[in-house]
């Protein structure tokens, strides 16, 4: 798999074949250092012509397929974590719906090296993960009887007869992120925010609609910035240290399943 970086360069690569078709030579691979080996025994200027179609290439095209890193198995991996008892989200959380809200967030896990990509990736699920107590609940513990409306936000005013307490898989609350999400999607936030428990690609789309918004802009100062992000006060600085080993847990498990280093700065 091409890894990074040749997104706006396919024209370009089909004409570099060509070139190099008339460059290779066959040394049965006895190559010299600048050139490279062929699947067919060649030596050719591959390196050299890669590194400047490379360095034409549009930034923020580079990363992994994330598809190929959200397999089957890693998602059915955070579902088996989950404890007994009743568990509506094993039926409603899948990866088909994941994918599917993926289709409308395509940056995500797209922005720097692969490496960077899979730490996204990472990050996503360990939030995820630790937020719906593996993929177990749709919706928060006692959320009705929180209060989640700022009456001072007259741009997404509250509808008296709805509460927007923690829904989906980052547990989106608030009349304002409601408000955004819905109008950013496409469906009706203030007045159905039922909607992110009973859509599971709607759910999807508002834990990425949040992300790339909140979470993707602080990726590169660490883990812990990406916790500051979802929960500020409430759970970094000393406001719930168990929740913010919890994520880092699971965060660190995910890089190691897919083979990466965490990176610093792991707590908020």
């Amino acid at each position: 798999m091409v890894s990074c970086c040749v997104k706006k360069n396919l024209q370009t690569l089909a004409v570099v074949v060509l070139i190099l078709a008339g460059y290779v030579k066959g040394q049965n691979c006895g190559c010299a250092t600048n050139l490279c080996c062929s699947q067919y025994g060649n030596c050719g200027v591959l390196v050299q012509v890669v590194q400047v179609v490379q360095s034409n290439a549009s930034p923020g095209t580079c990363g992994v397929s994330v598809a190929d890193i959200v397999t089957e198995d890693f998602f059915n991996g955070i579902l088996n974590q989950a404890g007994g008892g009743d568990c509506p989200g094993k039926s409603f959380f899948t990866r088909v719906a994941f994918l599917n809200a993926l289709n409308s967030y395509t940056q995500f896990g797209t922005n720097g090296t692969a490496d960077d990509s899979k730490r996204e990736i990472a990050a996503f699920f360990a939030h995820v993960t630790h937020e719906t107590g593996s993929f177990c609940y749709i919706e928060e513990i006692n959320g009705a009887s929180q209060d989640y409306c700022d009456e001072s936000n007259t741009q997404y005013p509250c509808n008296p007869n709805k509460k927007y307490y923690g829904r989906g898989p980052l547990q989106l609350s608030w009349n304002y992120n409601y408000g955004a999400a819905g109008n950013s999607i496409g469906f009706n936030g203030l007045n159905s925010p039922e909607t992110v428990a009973t859509d599971a690609v709607i759910s999807f789309k508002t834990a990425l609609w949040f992300w790339t918004l909140n979470v993707e802009p602080v990726l590169s100062q660490g883990f812990g910035a990406t916790i500051r992000a979802i929960n500020g006060a409430v759970e970094c600085n000393g406001g719930n240290s168990g929740a913010v080993q919890s994520r880092i847990q699971y965060y660190t498990q995910y890089c190691d399943q897919f083979g990466v280093s965490t990176g610093d700065n792991l707590s908020c």
